[in-house]
């Protein structure tokens, strides 16, 4: 672990971040082109296709991993969506720290980057979190999943706690990927909602990110702390202003109005159409579960392609907004698109900058949630336009839903990722890599930083409209 310790003069945090990922995805093809991994033959570029999707828990497959993989590959799949969920880069931060009994000023530092950790002391602590929760929620889901399976179905015990296991963290880590041969469409398990219900919960958890989950499990602690101090009758009140932070609240309530609008919508227009084999609790379920899918989930438990071409155009927004900032999902974040309406709003109003809940938001913040949503174009756009050159005979808008799947590492398609020529192929899984690690960050690693200057020079208007 020492070699993954850096120092100023040799690498920056976010060149190892892009870097564990690549060395993750080459590791993972290897693996995967094993012949202890593989039922049938496997090419490199499907090879790496594969690894890259898991790595960057997108979900998108070109060969079925139920008949293409054995139980071995299957596994090698599994743990590379766990490194890509959690990020190769917390994984060497944690162990490197007790590995060593300890870890470097500048190690701490660069984690503390990529974690949005403020004080340089609460990174490790945060890590620990981390890896806590993950165990927790994963072992938990798991269990539930086991219990929710038919036994007729699955009647090898070891193989129903595969089957758990392996989509519980697959499902936590807003990953998609599946060993049913069709995924949740399956003829057996589409009308399983007590199973869609749980992987629901757990890809909504895992997308919601981990500084979010710890700040709400600190406002719940400190509401009960409170009440108990209620009713002790005690005079002394520990009460913390601000206890969910502007970050925590606004990623809830941008999460959680997407999911209700969205579940609202679809469950209206897709009532007699893909919702009509379904009946009572069973057409919301899958309605909450088609509109909650395309925040990085990647699961299905219908035909997207048979959806109505506006739900269809509203599954590519939700894609597009992805899951919010440090968690397991991809996407430009919820607080990129919230930050955007927050703007329109204050333009309107003719306010000089963004407030929220009685908070300005900072322009450096404001300056990178724009870039993000522009780059984000900017691949997308590319990737679409390469696509169309070496597949022509494609629908533009499969390719267009292809392309903003796999940027925001969601997994769904309208069913063209197996027909995709070798070069269409690695720019789905250039796009996918780009997704995960962000545009951004891969300009910041090859710009040289420079330092900071006393000086500035005059203002200028410029005619936007």
């Amino acid at each position: 672990m020492k070699y993954l310790l850096f120092n100023r003069s040799s690498i920056s945090p976010t060149q190892l971040f892009i870097l564990s990922f690549m060395l993750l995805i080459l590791l993972g093809t290897i693996l995967l082109q094993l012949p202890i991994s593989l039922n049938k033959d496997l090419s490199i570029v499907d090879a790496l296709f594969t690894s890259t999707s898991a790595v960057c828990v997108t979900g998108l497959v070109v060969v079925n991993t139920n008949t293409h993989f054995t139980l071995f590959g299957q596994t090698v799949i599994m743990i590379l969506i766990q490194a890509g969920g959690l990020g190769i880069l917390t994984f060497s931060s944690y162990f490197s720290y007790f590995f060593k009994g300890g870890s470097s000023y500048e190690h701490q530092l660069a984690t503390k980057d990529y974690m949005n950790t403020e004080k340089v002391g609460e990174v490790f602590i945060m890590l620990k979190r981390i890896l806590l929760i993950t165990l927790i929620v994963e072992a938990f889901g798991a269990l539930m999943i086991y219990l929710s399976l038919n036994v007729q179905l699955i009647p090898d015990w070891e193989q129903r706690i595969f089957f758990a296991v392996f989509h519980s963290i697959s499902s936590f880590c807003n990953a998609g990927f599946s060993t049913l041969p069709y995924g949740l469409m399956e003829e057996t398990y589409v009308h399983n909602y007590n199973l869609q219900v749980i992987i629901i919960l757990l890809f909504v958890f895992g997308g919601l990110g981990f500084p979010i989950v710890i700040n709400v499990l600190k406002y719940f602690k400190h509401l009960a702390n409170r009440l108990m101090m209620r009713l002790t009758k005690r005079r002394q009140d520990n009460y913390k202003p601000r206890v969910l932070s502007i970050n925590s609240k606004v990623n809830l309530i941008t999460t959680f109005s997407l999911i209700v609008i969205a579940t609202i919508i679809l469950f209206f227009k897709e009532y007699n159409n893909t919702l009509a084999s379904h009946e009572g609790i069973g057409k919301f379920i899958t309605a909450l579960f088609t509109a909650t899918t395309p925040r990085t989930a990647g699961y299905n438990s219908i035909n997207f392609h048979e959806l109505h071409f506006s739900s269809t155009i509203l599954i590519i927004l939700l894609m597009w907004i992805g899951a919010s900032p440090n968690s397991t999902g991809g996407g430009i974040k919820t607080s990129t698109f919230s930050l955007a309406i927050f703007n329109f709003i204050s333009l309107a109003k003719g306010k000089e900058h963004i407030e929220v809940f009685k908070r300005e938001i900072s322009e450096r913040t404001i300056r990178r949630a724009f870039a993000a949503m522009t780059l984000s174009l900017l691949v997308i756009g590319l990737g679409v336009f390469l696509i169309t050159t070496f597949d022509p005979k494609m629908s533009l808008l499969d390719i267009a839903f292809e392309c903003f799947s796999a940027y925001s590492t969601v997994g769904l398609t309208l069913g063209i990722t197996e027909d995709l020529s070798t070069e269409s192929k690695l720019v789905i899984i250039i796009i996918m890599f780009i997704g995960r690690v962000t545009m951004l960050s891969i300009l910041v690693s090859l710009f040289k930083k420079i330092k900071f200057t006393n000086y500035r020079y005059p203002t200028e208007e410029m005619t936007i409209i």
